[in-house]
């Protein structure tokens, strides 16, 4: 079992997208040519399998096919964290194994939310300790409010954060008071990271150790820049830049979804391909839309 100080988080990571063709299906070599693109960027690694990866939509060959092609291309000095969330946790356990062999540096795991009423702190702390226990690679939780519709409580992370296997978490629910408890109260070790661009340079400030950003995928130099700012201690350049990016990490995320993610990577020289259905690309009007925040970002 690895020791959760020898995994880092710090820095910026970005959730791939997992591009599709004109016929619904899987293009590897689109994702291939985005991963060889944002290797030269100085990201610190990837989630593969996220929610920008529309992993939900993805069968189990699918996920096993995107796993192996991007531990072909994401090189060793960068981390490929895989995400490996099911709705049970026998289902969760035997993906987590399957991304560890194939050689997966951490997972990150969204929690069981269909029988909402039902997950209760023992419920999902049972979840993730299960998890944690057999898992040859570190487990990093992933807080995903806007998906799940349940926000992980500040008690059960500070509880999880004492198992030795679990190093830390990506809190997507941006709440910053809550960030703060979590800090304050996890055990020495255990990190957190701003699961959003949108609310990243606070959370650093308040002792975030990272972040795994959608915006990463389009601007991933902006995002590495404001981790910079803020670590060098220009707070005036980090927030200007930070409030920059607002509006266009908001089309890419609440207001146009994983459809304006994909477009966005589109006409910043990316392959998006095509969201998988139901989703459906975005319309004309609104990518005329998200070309204006774009160039307002200072993007094209």
């Amino acid at each position: 079992m690895t020791n959760r100080s020898t995994l880092s988080l710090k820095g910026v990571f970005t959730p791939l997208a997992t591009p599709f063709d004109e016929q619904d299906e899987f293009a590897p070599e689109k994702l291939v040519s985005n991963i060889n693109k944002l290797n030269q960027t100085g990201l610190n690694g990837y989630v593969v399998l996220g929610s920008n990866g529309e992993y939900v939509y993805l069968s189990e060959k699918e996920k096993m096919e995107v796993l192996n092609i991007a531990r072909q291309v994401i090189p060793k000095d960068k981390l490929m964290i895989a995400g490996t969330g099911c709705e049970s946790t026998r289902n969760t356990i035997a993906l987590t194994l399957q991304a560890a062999e194939i050689g997966a540096d951490a997972v990150i795991i969204v929690n069981p939310s269909y029988y909402k009423s039902e997950m209760t702190v023992p419920v999902l702390a049972a979840h993730y300790q299960k998890i944690a226990d057999v898992s040859p690679i570190p487990v990093i939780i992933y807080n995903f409010p806007p998906g799940t519709s349940i926000d992980l409580s500040a008690e059960l992370l500070v509880r999880l954060s004492h198992h030795p296997n679990i190093i830390g978490v990506k809190d997507t629910g941006g709440l910053m008071p809550k960030m703060g408890e979590t800090i304050y109260q996890v055990a020495p070790g255990f990190q957190v990271l701003a699961g959003s661009a949108s609310f990243l340079f606070p959370s650093l400030a308040i002792g975030a150790v990272g972040g795994v950003l959608a915006l990463g995928n389009i601007a991933p130099l902006q995002c590495l820049e404001i981790y910079r700012l803020f670590c060098a201690g220009d707070i005036e350049n980090g927030r200007a830049l930070h409030l920059r990016m607002l509006p266009v990490n908001a089309a890419i995320t609440t207001r146009f979804g994983v459809s304006g993610l994909k477009a966005a990577m589109e006409m910043l020289g990316y392959q998006g391909g095509l969201p998988r259905s139901p989703l459906l690309p975005l319309p004309e009007t609104q990518k005329q839309e998200l070309q204006t925040i774009l160039k307002t970002g200072g993007l094209l």
